[in-house]
């Protein structure tokens, strides 16, 4: 199958190349600019920008949750913990089906006993339809070489370790000791795993930072803005080449449904969250679009465009912004087949109605996606 996308302007996951024609040929991009030879599909792209496949970087996988995903655009999502039932099931269908999005998973996260998010599944349980919510937990640095091993034999692609004590969410969890997080940080880097951390206040960054960990799998919310404390950080974590998925969209989602949302003294409060982001922006870290998306809120695929639409709120610009969806994600967690439009890349693309290098909004106007080359039926998730 050999497909032309003709006139539409492209965003390469880099930067914006302006009007040009795109080929396709199967399920890789075949060339920019040229287009010679006979085409099976020719899309008009007057109007519209191309775009990469969107990344979301920080999402939870269940049952239709990858279907949802491409609706929106969303070709690849990052999963940051998944049962291993459903694991196993969700990666069959992404490699043997097109019509849902591709993902990555950390498998089962890393937590102490009863630690987060022990809570959540407990609540969950009777929505999961017989699906066991019985996880792994790490006691002692002693136990972090096997629990590595035991997530590379349930097919995990990075380790993501747990570091929360329950104050944002208004609850006392129990917590892994610093040592623990060393020891599971070393074993994973050892056996070549990047590894990712959730950590929500200041002094559990510390901790993450302190263990060597690769990731932050949100930014940290208890620090109110002007507060030194978070320009310190930010430089520390640009200093030791550590990246961070915003998540926005989740902390916005739980100020929600909490009072005083206005209380930049808040553990949780989303104001806070904003203001971390604009000094990791100003220090220079990478910045990856993620949402923490749930079968609840945030939701897959269109959770995405919102973090989009926040990230673009905090002061960062839009091109930059679709690079945290694009091409930093691909780059930081080794996916070097997809997140930008190049020649021998895979075909996961959006095409979209206007331009989101202008209006970041116009990313959430889908009008063509395509999954490893396959065009989606015209059922998309307009936001």
């Amino acid at each position: 199958m050999r497909t032309i996308i003709r006139g539409a302007q492209v965003f390469d996951g880099e930067r914006t190349l302006g009007r040009t024609d795109v080929v396709l040929h199967d399920d890789v991009i075949a060339s920019i600019g040229s287009t010679e030879g006979t085409a099976d599909v020719e899309i008009d792209g007057t109007g519209r920008t191309l775009l990469p496949g969107l990344i979301d970087a920080h999402t939870h996988v269940f049952e239709g949750s990858l279907a949802e995903a491409l609706r929106h655009g969303v070709t690849t999502e990052l999963d940051m913990f998944c049962l291993p039932e459903v694991l196993a099931a969700q990666r069959r269908l992404a490699a043997e089906r097109d019509d849902i999005a591709d993902f990555r998973s950390a498998g089962t996260l890393a937590t102490a006993p009863h630690g987060h998010p022990t809570q959540l599944l407990a609540a969950m349980a009777g929505m999961l339809d017989g699906v066991s919510t019985a996880v792994d937990f790490v006691s002692d640095p002693a136990d972090a070489p096997a629990f590595v091993e035991a997530r590379l034999a349930e097919g995990a692609d990075y380790l993501k370790i747990v570091i929360d004590d329950g104050a944002v969410h208004g609850v006392d969890l129990p917590v892994m000791s610093p040592e623990t997080v060393a020891a599971l940080t070393d074993s994973a880097h050892e056996r070549g795993l990047r590894v990712i951390a959730h950590a929500i206040t200041a002094a559990e960054v510390k901790i993450a930072l302190d263990a060597g960990i690769d990731g932050l799998a949100h930014v940290w919310t208890d620090v109110a803005p002007g507060d030194p404390t978070t320009r310190a950080l930010a430089e520390q974590i640009r200093a030791q080449g550590v990246f961070v998925v915003t998540t926005l969209a989740y902390f916005e989602a739980i100020s929600a449904f909490q009072v005083d949302t206005a209380d930049c003294a808040r553990p949780g409060s989303s104001a806070n969250a904003v203001d971390a982001v604009r000094a990791l922006h100003r220090a220079g870290v990478p910045l990856l679009a993620g949402t923490d998306a749930t079968p609840f809120v945030p939701t897959h695929g269109a959770g995405l465009h919102r973090e989009l639409e926040l990230l673009v709120d905090a002061g960062i610009g839009t091109e930059q912004v679709l690079a945290a969806a694009t091409s930093v994600p691909a780059q930081h967690f080794g996916l070097q087949d997809r997140g930008r439009v190049a020649a021998g890349l895979r075909a996961d693309l959006v095409l979209v109605e206007g331009d989101p290098t202008r209006d970041i909004t116009a990313a959430g106007q889908i009008a063509e996606v395509w999954r490893r080359g396959v065009r989606q039926q015209r059922d998309f998730g307009r936001i």
